[in-house]
C-alpha cells in the first residue's frame, strides 16, 4: 500500500471521499508541480474537473502553457479515478500515453474526466472474463468555454483481477 493509500485509508474516516480526492490531489506535492487543481468531484466520483491556469510557472519560451504542464496535469487522474471507482479487487495500471498538442495554450484550460456506471460494469465483466484488459481513455484540455482544444491526452489502462495479477507475476 502507497503513503497516498494509506492516507486515503485513514482520511475516509474523517472526510466524504470526494473532498479528500479533490484536496488530496491538490495538496500533493506531485501534483501541485503541475499547476493543474482539481476544480470538482462529483460524489460518487465519476466525474472530476481541473483547471490549468496559464501562470508564471508553466510558461514556455513562447508564452503558452508548457506541454509537461499539460500532459502532468491531466496524466494521475483516470487511472487514480479507476482505482477508486473500482475497488480493492482489481490491478490498475497506466500502460501507456500520447499526447497530441493541436495549438498554443495561451489562456487557461479546462479538462474533464468521467467514467459511466455502465463503463464500469463492462470493464468488471470484461475482467471476469479475460482477467487482464486495456482501456483506452481520451481527455481534451479546452479553453474555459469549450469552444478551442488545445491538447488531446490518450491513455491505455490495463486492468485486472488482483488474484490473476499476483498469479501471473509469481510465474515470472
Amino acid at each position: 500500500m502507497s503513503f497516498y493509500q494509506r492516507i486515503a485509508e485513514i482520511g475516509t474516516k474523517f472526510l466524504k471521499r470526494k473532498t479528500l480526492f479533490k484536496y488530496g490531489f491538490n495538496f500533493s506535492p506531485m501534483y501541485r508541480r503541475s499547476t493543474g487543481r482539481i476544480t470538482y468531484v462529483s460524489d460518487d466520483l465519476l466525474n472530476i474537473k481541473i483547471k490549468l491556469p496559464l501562470s508564471y510557472k508553466n510558461r514556455n519560451y513562447v508564452n503558452s502553457i508548457f506541454g509537461g504542464s499539460m500532459f502532468s496535469a491531466v496524466d494521475p487522474i483516470p487511472m487514480v479515478q479507476l482505482i477508486n471507482l473500482l475497488g480493492n479487487e482489481y490491478v490498475v495500471w497506466d500502460k501507456s500515453a500520447e499526447i497530441i498538442f493541436k495549438k498554443p495554450a495561451k489562456t487557461h484550460l479546462y479538462a474533464s474526466f468521467s467514467y459511466s456506471q455502465e463503463e464500469l460494469v463492462d470493464i468488471k465483466n470484461r475482467v471476469a472474463n479475460e482477467n487482464e484488459i486495456e482501456i483506452l481513455k481520451t481527455t481534451l484540455l479546452k479553453d474555459e468555454k469549450g469552444n478551442h482544444t488545445y491538447c488531446e491526452v490518450r491513455k491505455v489502462i490495463y486492468v485486472a483481477d488482483k488474484a490473476y495479477y499476483k498469479m501471473k507475476r509469481k510465474r515470472k
